[in-house]
């Protein structure tokens, strides 16, 4: 028969690893769903905006068990090792909860904002390459969907008006 603090052990190992693969989720399945180039469900994406909207919260949640979880493991047991895993799982959780924090789009989708522009007759584009055209009051500016494609946003001026065109 299993002792009290055996059982205690084992569900302080249960309460870490599913902590630890919470928080991984959490700071995993967001990018991995609203992703650049790949198609999205409107239910996963539904549901990755969902975990992104709470992940801080969770991941706190997680980072708290976690740390009282090796904190109980660091008091009662004997062996350094284990002590030093679940010490290093906890770490691992806040570590995902922190990241998690940063908002990988930002970096990865910065916008456009020194602009240089050509007159008509010298641009080089392809016959049929798309172009998003605005004309604020005679001023007129094209950006070309291929440099939109990454960026996505392109901050500018035209006619003495901030805009900001987007694809």
């Amino acid at each position: 028969m299993q002792s009290k603090a055996m059982r205690l052990k084992r569900v302080s190992l249960g309460v870490l690893l599913a902590c630890l693969a919470v928080s991984l989720f959490c700071l995993v399945y967001p990018v991995y769903v609203i992703r650049p180039f790949r198609h999205q469900g409107v239910h996963e994406l539904a549901f990755a905006l969902a975990v992104l909207q709470s992940r801080l919260g969770i991941g706190l949640f997680c980072s708290v068990l976690a740390l009282l979880s090796a904190w109980w493991i660091w008091r009662t047991e004997a062996k350094r090792r284990r002590r030093v895993l679940f010490c290093a799982g906890a770490v691992a959780v806040c570590g995902f909860t922190a990241l998690s924090r940063i908002n990988i789009y930002e970096l990865m989708f910065h916008p456009l904002d020194r602009l240089v522009f050509v007159a008509q007759d010298q641009v080089k584009l392809d016959a049929g390459e798309m172009v998003i055209a605005v004309n604020v009051n005679g001023a007129a500016r094209a950006y070309p969907v291929r440099s939109m494609s990454y960026h996505h946003i392109v901050n500018d001026v035209v006619a003495g008006r901030p805009i900001t065109a987007t694809y």
